[in-house]
């Protein structure tokens, strides 16, 4: 069985700067994933060619189940609101995706609050202040039927502000608490080894890592275990062309 997470940049390439929908397809069966999370997920965009791409992903990798939950509903970077999961069919949305070619038993959603005013960031690379107006994030949470037996599956994209993420990763364990284990906990969770293990004491399915793409330094991208599952086979990060992270997988059995 094969995990893999991927933050795909809503299918955009650096390259480039585009999104080529058959291209990012051409990533999906790369990866080969058996449940596959994705973060910064595209639907009905004009950036990303009006493209649903959890539907095009689904149909690349052959998943029976699937589902896209919207954080914001409207166009990040311009005009959006808080996704609530009412939306009407046809907004456009942006948010992360669960898929998978194992039959899923139940499906919830998460809702983690942002930050709830604007505030100034120091950002150490560039060197500048920006005041941030931090987006809403989510976590869907599956129960998937393995043939090894049930395994529930999280996917989720957290805050870059140092501080709410744990605080973000803090609350979703605890909500995660009543779900059956095992648990895997994927995404691009905004924060480096080893914090989410010490935040959740959870194991660490892998280490690779993951960001800026070309030349990475730093993993942001995170597998973790509650509870025992078999053996660790193997692990990649491959550099794939589109987005700005590499992809994690883990080879499980």
């Amino acid at each position: 069985m094969r995990l893999a997470t991927f933050n795909i940049l809503h299918g955009r390439s650096p390259a480039d700067d585009r999104v080529d929908v058959d291209r990012f397809a051409a990533a999906v069966r790369h990866l080969d994933a058996d449940v596959l999370a994705l973060q910064e997920v595209d639907r009905g965009q004009e950036r990303s060619n009006h493209a649903d791409l959890t539907a095009v992903a689904a149909e690349a990798m052959g998943a029976v189940a699937h589902r896209f939950v919207a954080a914001i509903s409207g166009t990040p970077g311009a005009t959006w609101m808080a996704a609530t999961g009412r939306e009407q069919p046809g907004t456009a949305a942006y948010g992360i995706a669960l898929l998978s070619r194992y039959p899923v038993r139940s499906w919830q959603v998460v809702r983690l609050s942002p930050i709830p005013f604007r505030f100034p960031l120091w950002l150490p690379g560039p060197r500048k202040v920006i005041v941030v107006h931090e987006e809403p994030r989510a976590a869907v949470v599956a129960v998937v039927e393995t043939p090894t037996g049930e395994l529930t599956v999280v996917n989720t994209h957290l805050s870059f502000v140092p501080g709410w993420n744990r605080r973000q990763l803090r609350r979703l364990q605890r909500d995660l608490t009543t779900f059956p284990g095992p648990l895997v906990l994927m995404g691009d969770l905004n924060m480096t080894p080893p914090t989410p293990a010490r935040v959740t004491g959870w194991t660490p399915l892998t280490h690779g890592l993951t960001f800026p793409v070309d030349t990475p330094d730093q993993q942001l991208d995170h597998v973790l275990l509650r509870g025992e599952l078999g053996p660790v086979t193997a692990t990649s990060a491959p550099a794939l062309p589109l987005s700005d992270h590499r992809a994690l997988t883990v080879d499980i059995g």
